[in-house]
């Protein structure tokens, strides 16, 4: 273990054993101190969403398919022009550095070798140059990354996050509009969890770097009014594709879409936010027949299993995002724990495949699924 700031996290670096994702929960939280586990691992109110967004791929089941004459099917996929070896990504997640000492830079590491795509917080542990820089494909090329924004009211503090993002060589900005205000969320109250290491990206913030401060502090420096015209200005500010994240209503993917958004993120900030709102997966199909193709989705909240990952993708994901099983992981073996997370995962969805006769990304996308 290494003390920063203070703060004990792990500096732990091993490939994982794992047996399945829930699994690592509860191991990461004998190595995450009570407080910076709390805030990983909880949602808003009684937590009914959090849990739902699991339950709710058990709405939908998948038809197998026998007598396909087919064998080693392919994860391989390009969505925004980037090819990847997974549809299966990092969420942007803030503070990594409360799991382990190396915090997003051994994400980014980790989520690389396995061929996927990261994507960092602007309320990460590690800056944005540090953390673009990290990641690197085996043959050293620079590995894709998204960069997400959570808008300040302070434009100046805005366009500084973009410029920095853009000189690191993001592919694609997220703008999570679902965070306004914070969620109510109990733990942090119970374990008046204050952030213990300062937020990189935060340090030219005038309200300061997070340190010191709970969730709530910082969200009230956030922008509590976002709109149209901040998609179509992020987009014409940055030149880059602009992910809309936090959509679970068809007539926000519209809106969103008209602004110049060029991807739909459909999320609930993994039951984060609004509780009593309806599960991830739940709102996907409808948000995916109102973009209609029109662009990329990206899905996240509640993913456990290689099956959930095959069902999002079967409702009109084009990538499936997760946080917290990776964050565990990096708690667990750093980049080499992150990279297993992915490998697990990617191994459960292979094995769906090829028992659903899909030997493509694209045949997923095609696959039948019943209610």
């Amino acid at each position: 273990m290494t003390i920063t700031n203070g703060y004990e996290q792990s500096d732990r670096e091993s490939k994982l054993d794992i047996l399945n994702l829930p699994s690592l929960e509860d191991q990461a939280r004998k190595i995450i101190p009570t407080g910076g586990f709390g805030y990983i691992q909880g949602g808003s109110e009684d937590e009914w969403t959090l849990r739902e967004n699991t339950e709710a791929f058990n709405h939908v089941r998948i038809v197998p398919r026998a007598l396909t004459d087919m064998e080693n099917p392919s994860t391989d996929t390009s969505v925004f022009g980037i090819d990847l070896k997974t549809p299966i990504m990092m969420a942007p997640a803030a503070a990594q550095g409360l799991a382990h000492s190396r915090g997003e830079v051994a994400t980014a590491e980790g989520v690389a070798a396995a061929g996927a795509l990261m994507a960092q917080s602007t309320y990460s542990s590690t800056s944005i140059a540090d953390t673009a820089a990290a990641g690197k494909r085996a043959d050293g090329s620079p590995a894709p990354q998204f960069f997400q924004l959570y808008m300040s009211k302070d434009w100046d503090f805005n366009e500084s996050l973009l410029r920095e993002a853009m000189a690191a060589g993001v592919k694609g900005i997220i703008l999570t509009v679902d965070a306004t205000v914070d969620g109510y969320r109990e733990s942090d109250i119970v374990n008046n969890f204050q952030f213990p290491i300062p937020m990189a990206n935060l340090t030219k913030f005038s309200e300061g770097d997070g340190k010191g401060k709970g969730i709530m502090e910082i969200y009230a420096a956030a922008a509590q009014k976002i709109g149209p015209k901040d998609v179509k200005r992020i987009a014409e500010f940055t030149n880059l594709p602009v992910i809309v994240k936090g959509v679970e209503a068809p007539e926000d993917a519209t809106l969103a879409i008209g602004a110049g958004a060029s991807g739909i993120y459909v999320s609930n900030h993994g039951g984060r936010q609004l509780n009593g709102g309806p599960a991830s997966f739940d709102a996907l199909h409808s948000v995916a027949e109102a973009v209609n193709g029109q662009v990329p989705i990206i899905f996240d909240s509640g993913v456990r299993r290689g099956s959930h990952v095959f069902k999002a993708l079967a409702s009109g994901a084009d990538l499936v995002a997760l946080a917290r099983p990776v964050i565990y992981g990096l708690a667990l073996g750093g980049a080499q724990g992150v990279e297993s997370v992915f490998n697990h995962l990617r191994d459960e969805l292979l094995i769906d495949m090829q028992l659903a006769g899909t030997a493509t990304i694209d045949d997923v996308k095609h696959a039948r699924l019943v209610k």
